[in-house]
């Protein structure tokens, strides 16, 4: 067959399928793949699509995403499943290279990353209809759960920070706009000078430093489209981004802040992994735990729960997507809030009912005086005169008998209907019909 639409002309040849219709089938599918762009080659291995699904990716994702997915797909998949054919594989395969991966060694969350670009990449398979279905999804594995975080405390924070601004200005200053901000560390990185207005006490967050193959910086776009905006300064942190631009015109020699607020000499930008470094030299030197950087946006966000600031607000101030981001990242906050939230009802209502309770009492004093239950009071009874005209009711005949409750009311009175008379043939009238004459003989 020569495949249509090219210059040069390019014959594929393919055998071996068990019937003509089998083959006219695998023909069609090459002619509708190659029509809509993809190649549809029932001999196609997961090696040859991978590497071409990666090729044409690397134009949509992020830097730091493509070579994540590239390491996963040259040094994981391809070498255990690429000779495998795109049709033929099955979920067995999956689950016989998740086995083989655990029993080897590698990390639940490794191996449930690398079955995420797999699928990923059968996803569009599927949506070109290059596959029926998408075998990795769902995993073979469910997402491993998140590690548990270990947040500071607000006066672990404040010793780190009296003591990072003795050994090192720089990493403080870094420090104090991430937790007073909440910024990611890749934004906070990228920070430039042109995007900060003291005088209104904003900031713009316009990229993300990144670093690809732990190597090459490259600058991002946020993590998302809703990470790009403005954000508000407090007091501390606009004290620490001017104490970081009186160093850089001591350093520069007063020449103007165009470049990165936090840089080494020469104007060039903190390496992410130099940073993490120095981090926990830091931690160390200040007697508190260590933990990742990004954890000082999640004590941003929980000085703020904790503190009674709406969910929403604290939704905004970190930039999130939507609102079941935040509470899903901090479910174990909300709890606390929404416990707080009851006590603060119980504790409104008991002191309103306290302020309230003198009132009640003194309007039951006027409403009702007190000696309106005197026992010679209550004893006395209204005589009832009897009604002219009828029988008056002896009370004596409606005792009640010893022990029982109720006055069980008088039985029906029954009468015996008189029989109706003869006739003047000596026959009187039958009940019920029989016959035609409507009688019946009289008994004597």
């Amino acid at each position: 067959m020569d495949l249509p639409g090219t210059d040069r002309r390019t014959t594929v040849r393919r055998g071996g399928f068990p019937t003509e219709q089998a083959a006219r089938a695998a023909l069609r599918r090459l002619l509708e793949g190659t029509a809509v762009g993809f190649n549809a080659d029932p001999n196609q291995t997961l090696a040859d699509y991978l590497s071409a699904w990666l090729e044409a990716k690397q134009l949509l994702l992020k830097p730091t995403t493509f070579a994540r997915y590239r390491d996963y797909v040259a040094n994981d998949l391809i070498p255990a499943l690429g000779d495998v054919l795109l049709d033929d594989l099955g979920y067995a395969h999956l689950a016989g290279y998740v086995h083989t991966q655990l029993e080897r060694g590698r990390g639940k969350v490794t191996v449930h990353q690398i079955l995420a670009t797999l699928s990923s990449a059968l996803g569009d398979a599927v949506r070109h209809h290059r596959l029926a279905r998408n075998l990795a999804r769902p995993t073979v594995i469910p997402r491993p759960a998140a590690a548990e975080r270990h947040i500071w405390t607000p006066d672990q924070a404040a010793r780190f920070l009296r003591c990072c601004h003795t050994l090192d200005p720089l990493f403080a200053d870094l420090v104090e706009v991430i937790i007073g901000t909440g910024l990611r560390k890749g934004e906070a990185l990228g920070l430039h000078w042109d995007d900060i207005h003291l005088t209104e006490r904003i900031l713009f967050v316009r990229c993300t430093l990144s670093a690809v193959d732990n190597n090459r910086l490259v600058l991002t776009s946020p993590k998302t489209r809703s990470s790009k905006t403005w954000v508000a300064l407090s007091d501390r942190v606009a004290h620490a981004l001017e104490d970081r631009a009186a160093a850089d015109d001591l350093a520069d020699g007063g020449g103007d802040h165009g470049g990165f607020v936090f840089s080494r000499a020469g104007g060039r930008p903190l390496h992410p992994a130099c940073v993490l470094r120095r981090f926990y030299w830091l931690c160390d030197k200040a007697d508190v735990p260590r933990c990742a950087i990004h954890d000082l946006r999640h004590l941003a966000a929980t000085i703020s729960i904790t503190n009674g600031v709406p969910l929403t607000v604290v939704s905004k101030t970190l930039r999130h997507a939507t609102l079941s981001t935040t509470a899903n990242i901090y479910a174990h906050l909300t709890a606390q809030a929404a416990r707080q939230a009851v006590y603060t009802i119980d504790d409104t209502l008991d002191r309103a009912d306290r302020a309230v309770l003198p009132t009640v009492v003194a309007l039951r004093a006027v409403l009702r005086p007190q000696d309106d239950h005197i026992a010679g009071h209550r004893n006395q009874l209204i005589e009832l005169k009897p009604i002219p005209g009828q029988a008056n009711c002896d009370s004596r005949s409606t005792r009640l008998p010893r022990g029982a409750t109720t006055l069980r009311p008088p039985g029906a009175k029954t009468t015996k209907r008189p029989s109706p008379p003869l006739g003047g043939n000596g026959l009187r009238p039958a009940k019920t019909l029989v016959g035609t004459t409507g009688f019946e003989p009289a008994t004597p």
